[in-house]
């Protein structure tokens, strides 16, 4: 089984998107960069910051924004100034797509109904989406803060199915990590792994023409080829 393979193109009512490098670009090595570090010193507390089990924490919202600051201040003291201020900036992190958020709402327009599926804290949702067209086409949205659960777990998938009564068959989700569109497809709901903002706009423009979609980056999960 390949699970790239497009074997037949196939018509959705539901399209459901991901927030963070789907409908919202990240700039926060250019965040850290403009602050002062290096980029060699910007990558390395990239990747402390996101790959701590504590930014797992914080999608969840099982504990406040303000005390997983602290948190991260505790364990890495040497970092507190810029922790503390990087975490009091989350506005700076986030980039507009504001060529994808027209081709949305034209899909809505079009009879789509539209979704989010996504692991974010509250503040980082708001502050990352503040302003965003998007959201005022949304018919659903179920953000890891929300119920405690986070993406690739299968309860959150389960919850936008029963919340919203979708059928998972008639939906694809978009998402750019491979483990959960992977859960999608093991949860019943196609997906793709979206690799770039183009990537996107050129799926978007197929379901806009044809209403199908032939992925050409070959990224497609199809569920029936997963359970």
């Amino acid at each position: 089984m390949d699970k790239y393979t497009n074997k037949y193109m196939k018509k959705y009512k539901n399209l459901v998107f991901d927030v963070g490098s789907v409908l919202v670009g990240y700039r926060w090595r250019d965040m850290l960069t403009d602050h002062g570090l290096t980029e060699d010193e910007a990558d390395k507390y990239g990747k402390m910051i996101f790959r701590d089990p504590l930014w797992l924490h914080l999608d969840m919202e099982d504990i406040s924004y303000q005390d997983v600051v602290e948190r991260y201040v505790e364990e890495y003291p040497e970092h507190e100034e810029l922790t503390r201020w990087f975490f009091r900036h989350p506005e700076k992190m986030s980039v507009s797509r504001n060529e994808i958020w027209k081709k949305v709402a034209r899909l809505r327009e079009k009879g789509y109904r539209i979704y989010i599926l996504s692991n974010y804290s509250s503040v980082l949702f708001e502050a990352h989406t503040k302003g965003a067209s998007f959201r005022d086409h949304l018919d659903g949205k179920v953000i890891s803060y929300m119920i405690h659960k986070i993406k690739p777990e299968p309860e959150i998938y389960q919850y936008l199915f029963s919340e919203y009564d979708l059928d998972p068959e008639e939906s694809v989700f978009f998402d750019d990590r491979e483990e959960n569109v992977l859960a999608s497809a093991k949860n019943g709901m196609d997906a793709v792994r979206i690799l770039s903002e183009q990537h996107l706009d050129t799926l978007l423009d197929q379901l806009l023409t044809k209403d199908v979609m032939n992925d050409p980056e070959n990224c497609m999960y199809r569920a029936s080829d997963i359970i």
